[in-house]
């Protein structure tokens, strides 16, 4: 178990300090929590000045430390990116759950020499202090990994820490402690990655995406923590929106994110629903962004709501593209208990986790990093017109080639699977209009051909996409159609498979289950390689990984209007290992939801309490909650 402690500026820390300031090292007490290096220590610009918050400290004569009773885990605590000997944790620890309203970290040059101490001084004088431990699971309490970290008001009071020298594929518990004190975090639970080299019989990922607080309850968060059945959780964005909906769970701040104040409070509001508490405490987390972390449809030079005109910046916020992204970008990593795998680039979130010789999982950025213009709602004859350009680039050119290395390096190694974690639909699905989206790799048509053309010219079979965004299930096989030829009906010519999932609660198909399936047989009519298609439920799926097989179960939450623990099955499908296509009949023939084709859809409603674990036909009125008041 890992204990964490915080305690305020004691005589302790302060005599050790006073001693320490004339040496080169007067900032190492802060360097423990890795978010003083979000989003990069090395760049003047953009990291924090570790120096002047610990100099602060000690010159503020009139100085009172926090006590233990004046400070709270405001916000449970966290763990992520699992390496085989260690793995990030997180917690947050203040005096309140409001965040610190100081833009002082991303403001102004920030030099690396500042004689300018006043600001600094006047931030925060009050450095507070957390010990954490990590221990086996099996009940024993002697520490494996420990250590002590500071947090301030220049990183939101949160603490992020990597616990190391844990053995592989093993799962601890760990909790947080403030110093010289009894308070102490929830008890979180963990768990390692397996080595590179070993022989893994299977691992289990829960996959989520667009987790949208006031138009429902994230019950599908809730579920799969009680289900207790993945060794992981990934999430593949939108794990946050940006925007200003009202209703019984209002949007905070109530408006547009803009400033980094705003960013920290709505990731403090998300990070209060017990759901998302649950989850996050008891699983390591693979996490990336979508848009809506920082702006929908954004892209390397704007977004749907803010575009480098003088026009945008003084109607949308009066900030710049770039600062908004930067604003957006250190409140994400300083919430979430994520890696930040290159110091030199602050905007980097693409990675790589190899697990054993089972799978790679390769997280990519295709909204953010250096993404060419996409669909803004008012440009998309535009995009039609030069969706096919060869210049055109989700990811940027770094990104790409990085990408098709690691689907090369992993099948060099012999890994048995590669799964893709990307934010959005790979896969060549029309719309209900019979159009292409200008958002999605449909706008970006060279950028799909050059990852399709590196599978089929490599010969890299088991790949695995996985995609969020839209709101809606998609099931498709993965095929270069127009240059290699496919039969649906069999999934003769697939290179791999494609599991697209539904949103935890956002918005998707709005009205009655029964014109839901209308619409999913139409597109599952009108687009060869999609063999299943549902837009009505809210939920997750659960990959099982083996060396034989993968297999996808997707759930439904019936509804998210109020908080519930039903949990629906909806539809399994199955890719036999080698053989790069949905396993026939795709879905067993039958699915819960949605259409099938080739198949049919028997609707019962036999649904799990996953408090109960009870099953019973339910059924519910309402989706979603009512945004409008």
């Amino acid at each position: 178990m890992v204990k964490f402690v915080v305690l305020g500026l004691a005589a302790e820390f302060l005599g050790t300090f006073v001693a320490a300031t004339t040496t080169a090292t007067s900032s190492s007490f802060l360097d423990g929590n890795l978010n003083y290096a979000s989003p990069s220590r090395r760049h003047a610009g953009l990291g924090i000045d570790v120096s002047l918050v610990s100099r602060r400290s000690l010159l503020k004569r009139d100085a009172v430390a926090y006590a233990a009773e004046e400070l709270n885990f405001t916000h449970g605590v966290a763990s992520g990116d699992p390496y085989p000997d260690s793995v990030i944790l997180w917690t947050r620890v203040a005096p309140g759950l409001a965040s610190d309203a100081s833009n002082v970290t991303v403001e102004g040059p920030v030099p690396v020499y500042d004689h300018e101490t006043e600001k600094y001084i006047n931030a925060d004088p009050n450095p507070i202090c957390v010990e954490w431990e990590v221990t086996p699971s099996g009940g024993s309490q002697h520490a494996v990994s420990s250590g002590k970290a500071y947090t301030t008001s220049d990183i939101d009071y949160t603490i992020k820490v990597e616990a190391e020298g844990l053995k592989p594929f093993t799962t601890y518990n760990y909790q947080f402690t403030i110093c010289g004190s009894n308070k102490k975090s929830p008890v979180g639970r963990t768990k390692t990655a397996p080595p590179a080299s070993a022989s893994v019989s299977e691992v289990k990922f829960a996959v989520f995406s667009c987790s949208n607080y006031p138009t429902g309850y994230f019950n599908a968060y809730g579920n799969a923590a009680r289900k207790d059945e993945q060794d992981y959780i990934i999430h593949l964005g939108d794990y946050i929106y940006e925007g200003a909906a009202g209703g019984e769970r209002a949007h905070a701040p109530r408006k547009l994110l803009f400033s980094l104040h705003d960013y920290r409070t709505r990731h403090g509001q998300y990070r209060t629903d017990p759901d998302l508490q649950l989850a996050s405490q008891n699983f390591a987390w693979i996490a990336t962004w979508d848009d809506h972390e920082v702006s929908n449809n954004g892209y390397r030079d704007g977004s749907s709501g803010l575009n480098n005109t003088e026009d945008s910046f003084l109607k949308n916020g009066g900030v710049s593209v770039d600062q908004r992204k930067m604003n957006a970008v250190r409140a994400y990593f300083e919430w979430m208990p994520i890696r930040q795998v290159d110091l030199d680039d602050n905007l980097r979130i693409w990675r790589s986790f190899q697990m054993g010789n089972l799978l790679d999982l390769i997280i990519l950025d295709t909204r953010n990093y250096d993404r060419s213009v996409t669909s803004l709602g008012w440009n998309d004859d535009y995009i039609d017109l030069i969706r096919d350009d060869a210049s055109r680039t989700l990811m940027g050119s770094h990104q790409e080639n990085w990408f098709y290395n690691q689907l090369s390096q992993s099948s060099d190694r012999g890994a048995t699977w590669r799964i893709i974690g990307n934010q959005i639909v790979f896969s060549h699905i029309t719309s209900a209009n019979g159009g292409l989206s200008g958002d999605n790799w449909n706008g970006y048509l060279a950028n799909r051909n050059r990852t399709l053309k590196h599978l089929y010219d490599n010969d890299i079979s088991n790949t695995i996409f996985l995609a969020g965004d839209s709101h809606q299930n998609w099931v498709s096989d993965l095929v270069w159609l127009g240059e290699k030829p496919y039969d649906p009906v069999t999934g003769a010519g697939s290179v791999g498979v494609e599991f697209a999932g539904t949103a935890v609660s956002s918005t998707g198909y709005n009205g009655r289950i029964v014109p839901a399936r209308t619409a999913a047989q139409y597109r599952v009519g009108n687009n060869s390689v999609l063999q299943w298609q549902d837009g009505y439920y809210r939920g997750y799926f659960l990959l099982s990984v083996t060396p034989e097989k993968l297999e996808a179960r997707y759930y439904g939450s019936p509804s998210v209007a109020s908080r519930n623990s039903w949990d629906l099955p909806l539809a399994n499908f199955t890719v036999v290992a080698g053989e790069n296509k949905l396993a026939r009949p795709v879905g067993g023939g039958t699915v819960e939801a949605g259409f099938l084709k080739g198949g049919k859809t028997t609707p019962t409603n036999i649904t799990l309490n996953t408090d109960t674990w009870k099953w019973d036909v339910v059924g519910f009125e309402q989706m979603y909650i009512n945004t409008s008041s």
